[in-house]
């Protein structure tokens, strides 16, 4: 009976403690199926492009840099997705900023090779004169 008694104590132990260090850690443990070169193969690395206009830039202005950010997913052969669209956020927290475009890469390469291409430089200095502020946020998507 004692044998059977501190078989049960030290297994308590033995999970107390790994519990202990999980916690201590404050690192969940990453399931074996999210590290699998398939699932590291279906994230994206998104590109989000927030915009903020000069209060002198005209809505032909702006137009004109819609239309050809818009443009780009059809002379950039590395952009994947494209999607773009207005604030109508009810929080009021843009900050001034209207528009959010969203690219799509598979790779930073990919994304490194559009950072500096030519059609991407003319889209530069067609939204430059009624630019005010733009925000840029990349990312590796995460579904878990």
């Amino acid at each position: 009976m004692k044998a059977v008694t501190l078989i049960c104590g030290f297994l308590c132990l033995v999970c107390l403690n790994a519990c202990f260090d999980r916690e201590a850690s404050n690192t969940p443990e990453i399931p074996k199926y999210l590290k699998t070169e398939k699932t590291q193969k279906l994230k994206k690395l998104r590109h989000i492009v927030l915009l903020k206009f000069k209060e002198t830039a005209t809505q032909a202005d702006i137009y004109k840099v819609e239309q050809a950010f818009a443009e780009l997913p059809s002379l950039i052969e590395q952009i994947r997705e494209f999607e773009w669209g207005l604030n109508n956020s009810p929080e009021n927290l843009n900050k001034g900023y209207t528009h959010g475009f969203l690219l799509t890469f598979d790779n930073e390469k990919d994304r490194n090779l559009y950072l500096p291409h030519p059609d991407h430089k003319a889209f530069g200095k067609i939204l430059q004169p009624i630019l005010d502020d733009v925000l840029v946020v990349d990312y590796w998507t995460n579904t878990n």
